[in-house]
């Protein structure tokens, strides 16, 4: 039963959509870059050597945050959406350009979606964990949420016993919404019933006196 995650219809979840909450993207400014200077010229930059080797700049709009390496690759962080991703690093490149770099824009790559929603919902993670357990990892004196590794798409779901659902390890959009129906009728077959939760716990209570 843990394997086939098939969906019998294109949206069992009615109007549940997940909601892009962080998109990770690189690309090669294709120049060897000096550091320190970057960070003495350019308006909300920092650099740290002794904690961490790269350059962190902020701009306002798009609202994101870059890591710009010696070597010329930079990681941008923190756009909404891909078109926001991809202007957002533009804007850093043309920042690196006019302080004296000869920085290009090749090979732009979204590297990771995030994604979120909530399904309104408790749902048991024990048991979910039990009857998935090839998929999920559940650990919560480590952890509160299960960790479920889906297969296809490659998406990795942190599933909360409130509902609340974050995907990650997407590189286009359409993977975390085909990961969200696939992963909705499994949730909806382990949800938490509150009335069953609530009988149990006072039959417990009514034990223990």
């Amino acid at each position: 039963m843990a394997e086939d995650l098939s969906v019998s219809s294109s949206n069992p979840s009615g109007i549940i959509v997940p909601t892009l909450q962080n998109i990770v993207s690189t690309v090669n400014l294709e120049c060897e870059l000096d550091l320190k200077a970057i960070a003495l010229q350019a308006r909300n930059a920092e650099y740290n050597l002794k904690r961490f080797t790269a350059v962190i700049m902020r701009i306002k709009e798009p609202k994101t945050t870059a890591l710009v390496f010696a070597s010329g690759r930079m990681v941008c962080t923190g756009a909404k959406s891909e078109q926001q991703s991809k202007l957002a690093a533009r804007k850093y490149a043309r920042i690196i350009q006019k302080l004296g770099f000869t920085a290009k824009f090749k090979d732009f790559k979204i590297q990771n979606i995030v994604g979120s929603c909530d399904v309104q919902f408790p749902i048991r993670l024990e048991d979910l964990a039990c009857s998935h357990g090839a998929f999920s990892t559940y650990e919560p004196e480590l952890f509160p949420g299960l960790v479920y590794r889906m297969k296809q798409p490659k998406i990795v779901l942190l599933i909360f016993v409130s509902g609340k659902i974050i995907l990650t390890g997407a590189q286009v959009r359409d993977e975390i919404y085909t990961a969200f129906e696939k992963i909705y009728p499994v949730l909806t077959e382990f949800r938490k019933n509150p009335q069953i939760h609530n009988e149990a716990m006072m039959q417990k209570n009514t034990m223990e006196t």
